[in-house]
């Protein structure tokens, strides 16, 4: 009668320990904010956006991400207010920025394996699927690098550091 309370007792604990050791974790989930990026367009290192990138990157633990990229130095509005842009503004603004959010993958060890964009102010992008072979983040510490290769083949990367 008493051994087999025991037994279960033993089974629950050892299953309960070989599920944490085979769900790492998530090494993406958190705030990151971008030091640097560049686009690489034929050999040529330039600037993505601009001499002062600016963007954040969050990983939540539930599995959404959200990431905005900015260039720091576009200029303002000159009516101060969003819907009235004119054409260039409109234009520099939309060509030196995105964002969008969506859902993310972690494999077996942690690590980033794909995300699937929900919302983009680049509509194209809503919807679109990408997975190690497009986009690759590699986590070391609190700096992650970020390489996305566009399909056309031009290459982007993007340095983050992690928010404390």
């Amino acid at each position: 009668m008493f051994i087999r309370p025991v037994i279960w007792a033993l089974a629950v604990s050892i299953s309960s320990s070989a599920f944490a050791q085979a769900a790492a974790e998530n090494q993406v989930v958190g705030t990151w904010r971008m030091m640097s990026a560049t686009i690489d367009p034929g050999g040529k290192n330039i600037a993505a956006y601009g001499e002062k990138p600016n963007g954040l990157l969050v990983f939540t633990p539930d599995m959404h991400f959200v990431e905005v990229l900015t260039d720091a130095d576009v200029p303002r509005f000159a009516s101060n207010a969003r819907g009235e842009g004119t054409d260039d503004e409109n234009r520099m603004a939309m060509a030196r920025s995105i964002g969008f959010f969506g859902t993310y993958t972690v494999d077996e060890k942690g690590e980033f394996s794909g995300n699937r964009v929900e919302g983009a102010t680049f509509p194209n992008w809503v919807g679109s699927v990408r997975t190690r072979k497009d986009l690759t983040l590699d986590v070391k510490g609190d700096r992650m690098t970020e390489q996305f290769r566009r399909p056309e083949g031009t290459e982007i990367r993007i340095e983050w550091q992690r928010v404390k």
